[in-house]
């Protein structure tokens, strides 16, 4: 045989779950041709993976590119870290469909939710469209390196439909429901993989109000639900706080409106994403209940979890630390950095700030959410969850290398040893704040979530929160930590891979990818599985207009291919670009085709 590709001397973890074997791949047209001993074949280009293992490509459920992907066609850092596909359009919050007269508002509402520089959503977005149809036909036109997906958004849609009501979160009338309803079904129609909602205290827009969706009642949210009727395709994904700290009936009653709404479209999965939270650290446990049951009464349903906390990153470079809402922190914040550290370490400066307290964050007119200062105000507390990051990352850090156990150890105030710590590498140094699944100082909590039957790999935010986070590594940590590293309750090399896989792919209806078998896609990953590691997360001044966002590398992946061709060699991209639009239902038959489906 004669292929394209071979990829010889691996151990091929191919996505089913099954004991990873030693086997040869073999590649033509795009396609996996062959898996099997073909050291011998003819191939016009070869990729030695002796010592690695040969996965499929990860698909990553929970992104949120929708502005990233007008002017980054690489995707990164997702697409350093081994996903080829990504899901798009998630939390209810997008730029599609959108009207002209609402284009500030969208960027508003994607810079308070999802911390995006709003200048560079400004500069960078390209605006070739207004309907959901037009916006996915104006990304088509230009080839990514990864494969992307594209849910239609509660938020946008609403504004479209119903403009400055809609913005102000007004009830929805029948007649926009009507109107909403239509617009889904021609998305759905044209190929969009599904619908995602907020429903989330903490989404916050720009100017601190709530998101346009974010009360939508069981009317707005049936009736939405009503445009997947008859399609063989389409999920419902919605994030919620389920009313936290406001009691158990107020929990029930947003599970059972959740339900409803997924009731409403029988036969597509609801996803609701599962943290563990520190103002109700045991709240997930209750929604795994519900799931369960709603599971057992026939509803399909699925839980997007994290593979280790969803951590704040602090610093002077980032978006936040404890000090940005100190007054004398607040009149030196707009200097460049060299000059805020020689301040801090002005000694009149430096006590003028230690005495001081934090001034409130959230509320009107601040896109801040409100947990910010209920953690603020307990900071002698949450000190003892802030940890140095490092050269070399540890996201399972002991309570004993806290800032807060290293304050009291030395006997120093816990503000003073924060602001050291900030000031360390010359201002350059990120602290790590496990804000969820980290309550008991261990990432059991998230273990068991994400080995739940129900559950799936999500929640990288991957494009989001550029200042903050740095979680679309997520795949390169769950291989890495979860398989190789971690003390006890490792988890097995095939079942990972096959949840960064096959479970996500067959989630989203995707039969093309997601295991390495002959006749399906080209998307793969050979990982130097011994030489996995993750680098600290680093900031790049490459946003438009200048802005800056967080990244972080890999060791390892030797090499990343999509539809066959390499992108990524040795943990850098290649410049291939073969990743293009996923469009599902008819639209994907059409694609695959050239003519439309029965």
């Amino acid at each position: 045989m004669k292929f394209d590709l071979l990829i010889h001397g691996g151990l091929v973890v191919d996505g089913t779950g099954a004991t990873p074997r030693k086997a040869d791949v073999g590649l033509e047209a795009g396609r996996i041709a062959a898996i099997g001993d073909l050291a011998k074949s003819d191939a016009r280009e070869r990729i030695d993976a002796t010592g690695c293992i040969v996965t499929p490509g990860f698909v990553d459920l929970h992104t949120h590119y929708d502005g990233q992907i007008s002017w980054d066609d690489d995707l990164m850092p997702s697409s350093v870290h081994g996903t080829t596909t990504v899901v798009l359009g998630n939390c209810g919050v997008g730029f599609a469909p959108c009207r002209t007269e609402h284009r500030e508002a969208l960027i508003a509402l994607m810079e308070g939710v999802e911390d995006i520089p709003g200048s560079a959503l400004a500069e960078g977005l390209r605006w070739e469209w207004e309907s959901f149809g037009e916006y996915m036909d104006a990304l088509d036109r230009r080839p990514r390196a990864i494969d992307y997906a594209l849910q239609v958004p509660h938020d946008a849609l609403r504004v479209f439909a119903m403009g400055e009501r809609g913005i102000a979160g007004e009830p929805a009338t029948e007649l926009d429901v009507a109107h909403m309803k239509q617009l889904l079904r021609e998305a759905l129609l044209a190929g969009a993989a599904g619908f995602s909602t907020g429903r989330s205290d903490n989404h916050r827009s720009r100017t601190g109000s709530a998101t346009p969706a974010a009360e939508a009642n069981e009317r707005e949210l049936v009736g939405l639900a009503g445009a997947f009727e008859g399609l063989g395709h389409g999920i419902l994904q919605a994030v919620s706080d389920f009313d936290i700290g406001a009691g158990p009936a107020e929990f029930e009653r947003e599970f059972d409106l959740l339900e409803r709404m997924a009731g409403a479209a029988p036969g597509h999965t609801l996803s609701v994403s599962l943290n563990q939270r520190d103002q109700a650290p045991t709240q997930w446990r209750r929604i795994i209940e519900r799931a369960e049951r709603a599971a057992a009464g026939g509803m399909p349903i699925r839980l997007l979890t994290a593979p280790r906390g969803i951590g704040v990153i602090l610093g002077l470079e980032a978006t936040f630390h404890p000090f940005v809402g100190f007054p004398t922190y607040k009149k030196i914040a707009q200097l460049p950095l060299a000059a805020r550290v020689a301040e801090l370490r002005i000694p009149e400066v430096r006590a003028r700030l230690l005495s001081e307290t934090s001034e409130r964050l959230a509320g009107d007119g601040s896109s801040v959410p409100p947990i910010a200062d209920w953690l603020l105000a307990q900071l002698d507390r949450i000190a003892f969850r802030m940890f140095p990051l490092g050269e070399t990352p540890n996201y399972e850090p002991a309570l004993k290398d806290s800032l807060g156990a290293l304050a009291a150890a030395q006997g120093k105030p816990v503000l003073e040893t924060i602001l050291d710590a900030l000031l360390d590498q010359d201002g350059r140094a990120f602290i790590y704040f496990p804000v969820y699944n980290y309550a008991d100082f261990s990432l059991e909590a998230a273990r068991e979530m994400m080995t739940h039957p129900l559950a799936l790999p999500g929640l990288s935010d991957g494009g989001a929160h550029v200042g903050t986070i740095c979680d679309a590594s997520f795949p390169s940590f769950l291989l890495s930590y979860w398989v190789r590293d971690r003390a006890s309750g490792r988890l097995p090399l095939e079942r990972v891979v096959a949840m960064l896989t096959s479970d996500t792919a067959r989630y989203l209806g995707l039969t093309d990818r997601g295991e390495l078998a002959p006749g399906l896609r080209a998307d793969i990953n050979v990982i130097a599985h011994d030489e996995l590691r993750l680098h600290p997360p680093r900031l790049v001044q490459d946003l438009p207009a200048g802005g800056k966002r967080l990244l972080q590398a890999a060791s390892g992946y030797r090499a990343t291919l999509v539809k066959g061709e390499v992108i990524v060699q040795n943990g850098q991209l290649t410049g291939r670009r073969p990743g293009r639009l996923v469009r599902f239902g008819q639209q994907a038959s059409q694609q695959a085709t050239g003519r439309p489906s029965a």
